[in-house]
């Protein structure tokens, strides 16, 4: 693979002939088209997409939220590249079954916004989960109109259910009413507060059973 600036042909994307020419890492870069073959790929090679598989499959249906609120994009790097490229460091766990996903390690935002000061998250009937929290505006760059968002994972199922801004962080309280045909599921809680420009570290809430 070659790097070039500028040349007779200038950036391009695409096939010409027996070259490839791509966008990579904020340069313009040539390679020859690869040769077909019998290629197998090594041992370390099928963990390694294993692992990127485990992880993506888990991210996608939430990369909205990811996207919004998981920092600052880095050069050619994406919002969602860096929540990926974190799950995969830290919240990837090998068994003998396979890889799976530390709950307690995934983050559903990633900021420097003040986070939730002692979160709880309670089941009630009829699929209603009550959470509250201590209201700590004023303290650190915590605004009264920081707002709440909240994401569920039902593992069973491998469903999400997300809801965005359903709070202020003066209310110190929310409830929210899942879909009736999780009743009697095991779900993941995450939280986290957010404002026009920022985001705190999201908080793992815990496993709880839908009533």
């Amino acid at each position: 693979m070659a790097t070039f600036e500028k040349g007779i042909l200038g950036g391009f994307s695409g096939k010409v002939g027996n070259v490839v020419g791509a966008r990579w890492r904020g340069k313009n870069v040539m390679r020859s088209v690869p040769q077909r073959g019998n290629y197998v790929p090594t041992e370390a090679q099928l963990l390694q997409r294993e692992r990127f598989k485990t992880v993506v499959d888990f991210l996608t249906p939430i990369k909205s939220i990811l996207s919004h609120y998981f920092g600052k994009s880095q050069g050619d790097k994406s919002t969602y590249n860096l929540a990926t490229s974190y799950h995969l460091k830290n919240a990837l766990v090998e068994t003998p079954e396979g890889f799976v996903i530390d709950y307690q390690k995934v983050l559903i935002s990633k900021g420097d916004l003040r986070d939730i000061d002692s979160p709880t998250v309670t089941a009630a009937a009829n699929q209603v989960i009550n959470l509250s929290w201590v209201d700590n505006s004023g303290q650190g760059n915590a605004s009264a109109t920081d707002q709440l968002v909240v994401v569920f994972y039902a593992p069973t199922l491998q469903l999400f259910q997300t809801y965005e801004q359903i709070a202020s962080r003066e209310d110190e309280s929310a409830q929210v009413t899942l879909p009736a045909f999780l009743s009697g599921i095991d779900v993941q809680t995450w939280a986290t507060f957010v404002s026009n420009t920022n985001a705190a570290i999201s908080n793992y809430l815990g496993e709880l059973t839908v009533s």
